[in-house]
């Protein structure tokens, strides 16, 4: 890593697009990816939904539209969120109406620990690099995947669909490429 915690710290919170992490207190915060972020200020910590600002675009994986790259000019603008909850509670987090945008990523696969390799068992920060990755910042996605030592294979298990998904025009597409993979 060529970078420190520290000068990642001190760039981060001041970059476009502003990350946010709604903590949900439900898994063990020493193995907590969000609050991980929060720590090192790669993300703004929210601790009650209404804090989510309006039109950020909200990582949910039940959304109806999926996340193109398209989306990156909104995200600029407004923000992303990840909801950082327990998999075991997720239905019921996401149940709630939540104020932004929902969007969904596509199939990914994760490389943290608890669930390598699984399609759609992201981490928080999993999903945020999957979501800049798709809109075409990667070099913040690496730059936030860095702070875990299972970071760099997210990009490694991924590469050909984050290429393919970062290239994407509809959703269509995203559903052909996903075909093609899974």
């Amino acid at each position: 890593m060529t970078e420190s915690y520290a000068t990642l710290s001190q760039e981060s919170l001041a970059e476009s697009p502003r990350i946010y992490v709604l903590l949900l207190r439900q898994d063990d915060p020493r193995k907590c990816s969000a609050a991980k972020l929060a720590k090192f200020r790669l993300a703004t910590p929210l601790f009650r939904m209404r804090q989510i600002p309006r039109r950020t675009i909200v990582l949910n994986p039940f959304a109806p539209q999926v996340l193109l790259p398209a989306d990156r000019a909104m995200a600029e603008r407004n923000g992303i969120v990840s909801i950082d909850c327990s998999w075991e509670k997720v239905d019921k987090a996401f149940a709630i109406r939540m104020p932004g945008e929902p969007r969904r990523l596509p199939p990914l696969l994760a490389s943290n620990p608890v669930n390598y390799a699984k399609v759609h068992k992201l981490s928080s920060a999993e999903a945020i690099a999957g979501a800049l990755c798709i809109m075409g910042l990667s070099d913040r996605a690496t730059r936030i995947l860095s702070l875990f030592k299972w970071g760099p294979a997210f990009f490694t298990l991924n590469s050909q669909l984050l290429r393919s998904y970062s290239q994407a025009a509809t959703e269509a597409d995203v559903a052909r490429i996903s075909a093609d993979f899974f």
